[in-house]
């Protein structure tokens, strides 16, 4: 079945609110409109009952009885939020509201009746209808009023028999703990056979996770991610909302204050134009980062002022419609902006973006809550440069206003699970650095690419290796390090490289102690810019190379230690790729090249700017940039804008546990 063509909606037509929102122009009724969008974008691709949303795409790997579960569920949610907004009340001259009670509904009686042709698969250990039953719980929760008091026995009976599957499930050991306590805590407040022990066990479980300053990693191992944003803080404050006073005030009051700890930090992910940094996985939910920002108001855990919650929120539901999201037919697709695959996962299914529901939490809020009718206020990045250090995912943000560009310098997040395991590499998790305004490069597993963001080793072999597990070793302030046991995947090749990265303005400077008992190439490469069009230009130089976007976007890494052989600057060059990168189709990577054996030290220079005072002028650039040994082993590092700072050599050389890294 093909979706027609929207006709031009109430969104289209809204003009902007200059005044209530001088940052993004959205308002409340912005939000609504795009709500109603998502949903009717959605209606060709329901079953006869709207028990399944079976949408195009590619099948996720639970299949595609499951896909159409999921099709219902997290669209039920955006319902929900919808809503519940509206106190179950259509507009005058509308019926969309007793329109969507109906819909999900009648979805519901045939998706929990095991008879129905359009039945959804059931509940068991480790399964995707974990996933889809929280959502469908929540919703039910928020719409009870209307929904869930109304319907008949029968249903209500058949819907608690098909979420009690939880009951004794097995769930995954990571956030999908949090999925069995809301839908058990939703079973208990209808009365409906629960254990409250298992609703228990899985709000402790988080407590093992808790890694200070509000970050949880999401499972064992450093596993930092928006999964945080997404569920780690969202699901215990939604299940306050349905545990009501079964929930214990002690716990409740904790979850609310990591909640709030968290949020001052999470409102520095988000670039001037909206965008949030791109870094883990599951980013094709988009604008779904912006859910936590609402949950703090809803729980009353808010360190933001209420006009910059919805600068931010806006901010970041704006960032995609501007870019064509959803597309004409009203649909999110499996990508960024466009349909791109290599930013899901397996489990991806045509209708998992619509986890982006999340985002219009904030509809649960009552049109006269102070974050819709307060005067926007700037975000971090709009008012002054930042550098925010985080020790509990070892990274560093550094922001700069000129541009609005947020920057992430990873020395703290692999996914890695707990040793001995070992996993491949990921690109959205083992770079040095990401950001909002660019995206790592994905290539498929059987196309050879070179990484951005990265230094790695190559043997006689021309076989590199890669940054798997990364141990951290210091992050406060500007500057964070970690090192890496660095084997090809032949193992042929062994390195240990420690690694220091100063940030300051749009610079980061990087200081690697590289050892090896074998020769080889060491390679370092800065950002991927990516667009659309072929016209990505690049400029090479004696120890550093450029690569520059259409619209002025600019990246440069450049040698300023270490990068020569025989008192002559080693190679530098421009690495073009072609469908490896989310932000568009011709990506190109700046690279230097030199060769080492023993111990290697090297100072490295990366820019990402799109500041024309920075970008146009090739000494604010890199060119003023220096790297001098001081008194004793300190490094004196000077930025372009004549900036300094010294660097010990001890952070290169201890480890987590106070011993030199082993070779």
């Amino acid at each position: 079945m093909t979706a027609p063509q929207l006709p031009l909606t109430r969104a289209a037509l809204l003009a902007p609110d200059a005044v209530l929102s001088p940052y993004t122009g959205y308002t409340r009724s912005h939000w609504e409109a795009a709500a109603d969008r998502l949903l009717a974008g959605l209606l060709p691709y329901a079953t006869p009952h709207f028990a399944q949303f079976r949408l195009p795409g590619r099948t996720g790997h639970a299949g595609a009885w499951s896909d159409g579960l999921e099709g219902y569920a997290r669209s039920f949610l955006l319902a929900a939020c919808r809503i519940a907004g509206a106190a179950g009340r259509d507009a005058p001259g509308s019926s969309l509201i007793s329109d969507l009670l109906e819909r999900y509904a009648s979805g519901l009686a045939a998706g929990t009746d095991p008879h129905h042709p359009e039945h959804w698969p059931p509940i068991a250990d480790g399964s995707q209808s974990m996933v889809e039953a929280a959502s469908i719980a929540i919703a039910l929760h928020e719409t009870r009023p209307w929904l869930w008091e109304h319907l008949d026995e029968r249903v209500r009976h058949n819907t608690a028999v098909w979420l009690g599957g939880f009951v004794g499930a097995r769930a995954n050991d990571s956030n999908w703990r949090l999925f069995q306590v809301v839908v058990e805590e939703f079973l208990a407040s209808v009365d409906a056979p629960h254990s409250r022990a298992e609703i228990d066990a899985g709000l402790a479980r988080l407590e093992d996770w808790y890694r200070g300053d509000g970050w949880y990693t999401d499972g064992a191992g450093r596993k930092f991610d928006y999964y945080n944003a997404l569920a780690l803080h969202l699901y215990p404050a939604l299940w306050a909302r349905i545990a009501g006073p079964r929930a214990d005030a002690g716990l409740v009051a904790v979850h609310r204050e990591r909640l709030r700890a968290f949020v001052g930090v999470h409102q520095h992910f988000f670039g001037a134009d909206g965008a949030p940094v791109h870094q883990g996985r599951s980013l094709t939910y988009r604008y779904a980062t912006a859910a936590p920002l609402w949950v703090a108001a809803l729980a009353d855990a808010n360190p933001l002022s209420p006009g910059r919650t919805r600068r931010l929120a806006s901010g970041a539901l704006k960032h995609f419609a501007d870019r064509g999201v959803p597309g004409e037919d009203g649909l999110l697709t499996l990508g960024w902006y466009g349909p791109y695959l290599p930013v899901t996962q397996a489990y991806s299914g045509p209708a998992s973006p619509y986890w982006a529901s999340k985002a219009f939490l904030g509809l649960l809020l009552a049109a006269d809550h102070p974050v819709w009718t307060a005067e926007e206020e700037p975000g971090p990045v709009d008012s002054e440069d930042q550098v925010v250090s985080l020790p509990a995912p070892g990274w560093l943000l550094h922001s700069t206003a000129a541009d609005g560009i947020v920057r992430l310098v990873n020395h703290g997040s692999d996914r890695q699970p707990p040793p001995p395991s070992t996993l491949p590499e990921s690109p959205h998790y083992t770079r040095f650095a990401y950001s909002s305004a660019t995206a790592p490069q994905t290539p498929p597993d059987d196309v050879p690419a070179v990484a951005d963001n990265h230094i790695w080793a190559e043997s006689a072999a021309d076989t590199a290796t890669r940054r798997r597990r990364i141990h951290p070793l210091h992050c406060q302030g500007d500057r964070a390090a970690s090192w890496h046991s660095a084997a090809t995947l032949a193992d042929d090749t062994d390195a240990v490289i420690s690694t220091v990265s100063v940030v300051h303005g749009p610079w980061e400077m990087r200081l690697h102690r590289v050892e090896t008992e074998h020769p080889v190439t060491i390679r370092e490469s800065g950002w991927a810019v990516a667009d659309d069009h072929p016209v990505v230009a690049g400029e090479t130089g004696d120890g550093w190379a450029l690569a520059r976007r259409s619209d002025g976007l600019t990246t440069v890494v450049a040698g300023l230690l270490g990068w020569e052989s025989a008192g002559r600057p080693d190679a530098a060059g421009i690495v073009r790729g072609e469908g490896l990168n989310a932000f568009g189709r011709h990506s190109a990577v700046p690279l230097l090249t030199t060769s080492a054996v023993g111990v290697r030290m090297l100072v490295t220079l990366v820019v990402l700017t799109s500041d024309p005072a920075v970008r146009d002028d090739p000494q604010a650039l890199h060119r003023g940039a220096r790297a001098e040994t001081g008194e004793g082993q300190e490094l004196v590092l000077t930025f372009p804008d004549g900036a300094q700072r010294h660097v010990t050599p001890d952070l290169l050389v201890l480890s987590e546990g106070g011993n030199a890294p082993p070779a």
